[in-house]
């Protein structure tokens, strides 16, 4: 990892607003993804966090499919670890430790991918999403989502923009509670 690069990251201290049951009401994981995720799909829930859609993506891929969750914080992904093996789908997952600079995930490796509330907090945005691109198969889909309350739609748009600049295709603007939100898929045959 590149020692120069700043990183804005959630601190252990806020991490309770991530996985508390509030929010889960206002954003069920298994509501917002049931759409995009199928039966045996292997699953990029990028900047995990403490694994608020980490069981959800486990639950809805089944016994066949997969979850690389990865974060650049080994707290959190222990605390995904421990959420996840309490809902008996440690088997699904793999838990990754992210770089700050970059995901080192293999390519055309993940049907779909998850980027909710963090695409802001990555420094090198281009890099980030043309990592996203390559570890998609062709075809494969991505939802971004920004917080409302942190990312204006200005700021929203140029993050559009940075994915759209590494070959990713936006379909509609989606709804997400809380959130702005947009899906893109990767060109290509799936």
């Amino acid at each position: 990892m590149d020692r120069n690069v700043k990183v804005h990251v959630c601190p252990p201290w806020l991490s309770w607003l991530l996985i508390n049951p509030i929010r889960s009401l206002s954003q069920n994981p298994k509501n917002t993804l049931k759409r995009f995720i199928r039966e045996g799909d292997t699953v990029l829930d990028a900047g995990c966090g403490p694994g608020h859609f980490t069981t959800a993506i486990a639950e809805l891929v089944g016994e066949k499919g997969h979850v690389i969750a990865t974060d650049i914080q080994e707290w959190m992904l222990e605390k995904a670890r421990k959420r996840v093996k309490k809902a008996g789908l440690l088997g699904r997952v793999r838990l990754h430790l992210a770089q700050a600079d970059r995901l080192n995930i293999p390519s055309d490796e993940v049907d779909f991918a998850l980027v909710f509330w963090m695409a802001h907090e990555v420094p090198d945005k281009d890099r980030f999403f043309s990592e996203i691109r390559a570890c998609l198969k062709p075809g494969g889909t991505l939802l971004l989502a920004e917080p409302k309350i942190h990312i204006g739609e200005e700021d929203f748009c140029k993050i559009v923009e940075v994915a759209q600049k590494a070959g990713f295709i936006a379909t509609n603007p989606v709804r997400v509670r809380l959130s702005r939100a947009v899906v893109f898929y990767k060109p290509g045959n799936h």
